[in-house]
Formats: C-alpha cells, structure tokens, sequence
C-alpha cells in the first residue's frame, strides 16, 4: 500500500464524493444563509503532516465573531489533564442548524477538497488547531508524520468516549501511522459510517 496508490485511492474516492454530494452542498449553504448571518463555509488554518499548517474548511455551525478562548480553554485542559474526549455542553456559540450537521458529522464534508488537494487523506489522524498543537507532548505530534484524514482510528474507537484519555487517542494515531494499509483503511471507513 504505497503512498503513491493512498493518494490515486483518495483523489478518485473524494471526486467522486464532490460530484455526488453537490446538490446536498447546495441546499445546506442556502439553510446556512438563511438561519444566521455570515459565510457559508468555516476557514481556518490546522496542523498536518510534519506539523505544517495548511488552510481548513468546515461548513459554518457557529455564530461569526465567536469568542474561541472556551474552546482553547476546554481543548488545553483535555490535554494537560489527560481526560477523554467531551465535546462542550450547551455550547452558545453553535446555531441551530449547526447543532444537526456536527450531529451527523455533516459539517465535515468540505473537508473532501483538502483530500483532492492533497492537504488530507479520507484515513489518518485528524487534524489539529494551531493552539491545540501548542500543548502537545513530543511523542504527540509523532502521528503527523503521516498525512491527516477525515476519519481516523482514533475516531472510530474514541469518539464521544470519556473512558479513552487524550494519550489513548495519541497510542491509536500512531498505531494507525505505524501500520497503514489499504485493508486498514477500507476497515476504518466502513467503521466511520454508523459511528457518524
């Protein structure tokens, strides 16, 4: 399972994916506009491959101008107390619309682009913001030595899952990096479906 065949396998799965999912991208851009004010799609810059920052691209499901310390704040202290993963109860800076796409992981679907492009791959670690990766162990940052995908074994596994640390998630990434193949990854998307 070369990197050269990873990166055909994603190029025609992801193409594929843009052209069937086109017209669901164009009635949730409208839902979007329509429910709050600001752009249809959500840009940031993440950590990948090497620990290099590339640009990111989520549909929006919070309120523009947000205030991003509670977030920061939440995502240092998962780190630095090891806890597991627990998304932010009741969090006031998603709108309605936005709490039914990151439900479903539907908000991810930008996220093909980066894959044709080259930034990610359907499998691999997820991606990290810049202030996440300030708070990394050494030993952390060994999964991006691989390129980063839109579903993981850490996703799969340790999704919503309180009982599996952050170093937990870390140990998955790396076996993932340690031992990529195309029997791995067919695994990991056929499991991605009915944890989404």
């Amino acid at each position: 399972y070369s990197d050269r065949f990873k990166r055909i396998f994603d190029i025609v799965v992801s193409g594929i994916m843009i052209i069937a999912f086109t017209p669901v991208w164009l009635i949730l851009g409208l839902g979007i506009k329509l429910t709050s004010k600001g752009p249809v799609f959500f840009k940031t810059d993440v950590i990948g491959k090497n620990g290099k920052s590339f640009k990111w691209y989520k549909f929006r499901t919070m309120y523009s101008n947000n205030d991003p310390h509670l977030h920061q704040a939440h995502l240092e202290n998962l780190i630095k107390e090891d806890k597991g993963y627990k998304k932010l109860v009741n969090d006031p800076r998603i709108t309605a619309i936005g709490r039914l796409l990151r439900k479903f992981s539907i908000d991810e679907l930008p996220q093909l682009f980066s894959v044709f492009k080259g930034d990610m791959s359907l499998v691999g670690p997820r991606p990290c913001l810049p202030y996440e990766f300030e708070h990394f162990k050494d030993w952390h940052k060994l999964k991006y030595k691989v390129i980063p995908g839109m579903t993981g074994l850490a996703q799969i596994i340790a999704r919503n899952r309180e009982d599996v640390t952050f170093s937990d998630s870390v140990i998955l990434d790396l076996y993932y990096a340690d031992n990529v193949s195309l029997w791995l990854d067919l695994k990991i998307l056929f499991r991605t479906i009915p944890v989404m």
